[in-house]
């Protein structure tokens, strides 16, 4: 599913998040250029420890630096089947996102 430019926030993340927590079909979701920043990825990874059907995710330019980069991660270590794109953020070198 693409709603990359639909000026999502921080608060349609959390909308997001609900409909994730419960997804059982959707395998792709791009969300690129929606400015949900750390409070939108905090809201995401909390529905990723528990989704097990999305297999891509692209945040493509999200106004998400290493605070934000950290709740993804932790989420990664729990869903291990989730891609993650996450090109065009504030993330800086001593990012413990995995590669």
């Amino acid at each position: 599913m693409d709603l990359c430019d639909n000026s999502i926030h921080a608060e349609g993340a959390h909308s997001l998040s609900e409909a994730l927590r419960v997804n059982t079909s959707l395998t792709s979701l791009k969300l690129c250029r929606n400015s949900i920043g750390n409070e939108g990825a905090k809201f995401l990874s909390e529905a990723l420890r528990v989704n097990t059907s999305l297999t891509s995710l692209d945040l493509y330019g999200n106004s998400i630096d290493n605070e934000g980069e950290n709740f993804l991660s932790e989420a990664l270590r729990v869903n291990t089947s989730l891609t993650l794109d996450m090109f065009g953020n504030s993330i800086h070198d001593e990012s413990s996102f995995p590669i």
